[in-house]
């Protein structure tokens, strides 16, 4: 299993300091022949992709996604819009690859990035395809995205229980993907930041092997993202491993606030419907 490292990043916001540290990794897992799966960890931007269509078409369309995102997180100028703009360029290199054959090449795309460009820093997730971002806080774990599968929107009519869910044979058919279409418009949700946050992004791979009370149960054992990663990437691995496994933690501190004082008072735990905040779909930056 590759060495996973702990990194960490000051960040200089308006309404104070906001310490973030995070650790990443992706493995082949033990059924599959090749990784289709990428990762970006630069700050202020953190997604998984997992491609599709094919062992060669899958890593293509996974690569050139963070491709075209990785100078957008190094120039730290990251909002939706400039997301957008990114995907919509990852697109063209997929289709104009002279390796790309299949119709259906595509992967998702998933993640977090940290927005400080307004009185309050928010973070803002976003989402193409069934990969997904868990969020803990206040000892609650919360899935902030919603798959683009066809089992969630079998889930969401009613026709399916998620029980019946997680065996379904359609388990891995997506509904959107960055590839296949011209579309790239992810879903997105911003969210408060407060201290103590610590969130997962992850490709199906980890998923399809742990619960989210598994996924939880790791992090309240590690705090430290490296070992937390190494943990839940071994776990899966022993519980079968069946696809590529991506995960990345990212923690966030920030010192001086009333939660980071408060050690010893009540919090009340956190619910999707007060937890997030969905962003308008409209490519502009959210406010």
């Amino acid at each position: 299993m590759t060495e996973v490292s702990t990194h960490s990043h000051s960040v200089a916001a308006r309404g104070g300091p906001i310490e973030l540290t995070w650790a990443a990794a992706t493995d082949t897992g033990r059924r599959r022949e090749a990784n289709q799966d990428a990762f970006l960890a630069v700050y202020p931007l953190f997604v998984v992709a997992d491609g599709m269509g094919g062992h060669i078409g899958g890593e293509i369309a996974s690569a050139s996604t963070v491709d075209r995102l990785r100078p957008l997180a190094e120039s730290g100028a990251v909002t939706t819009k400039a997301i957008e703009k990114a995907l919509a360029k990852a697109v063209k290199d997929i289709a104009s690859h002279p390796e790309t054959t299949d119709e259906g090449t595509g992967t998702t795309v998933t993640g977090v990035f940290l927005d400080v460009s307004g009185a309050a820093a928010h973070w803002v997730t976003l989402n193409i395809g069934d990969s997904r971002v868990y969020l803990v806080r206040d000892g609650s774990i919360v899935q902030i995205t919603t798959d683009h599968s066809v089992v969630q929107e079998l889930v969401a009519s009613g026709r399916l229980s998620p029980e019946e869910a997680e065996n379904h044979p359609y388990g891995n058919v997506i509904t959107r993907a960055v590839g296949p279409s011209e579309s790239v418009t992810p879903d997105y949700v911003r969210l408060d930041v407060v201290d103590g946050d610590r969130f997962v992004i992850c490709s199906d791979g980890l998923t399809k092997e742990l619960t989210d009370y598994g996924i939880q149960h790791f992090l309240a054992e590690h705090a430290d993202p490296a070992p937390a990663v190494e943990a839940m990437l071994e776990a899966a691995l022993e519980n079968g491993g069946r696809d590529n496994i991506s995960i990345i933690v990212l923690n966030a501190s920030v010192p001086g606030s009333p939660r980071a004082a408060d050690t010893q008072g009540e919090r009340a735990d956190i619910e999707p419907s007060d937890a997030t905040v969905p962003v308008p779909v409209t490519g502009s930056s959210p406010a």
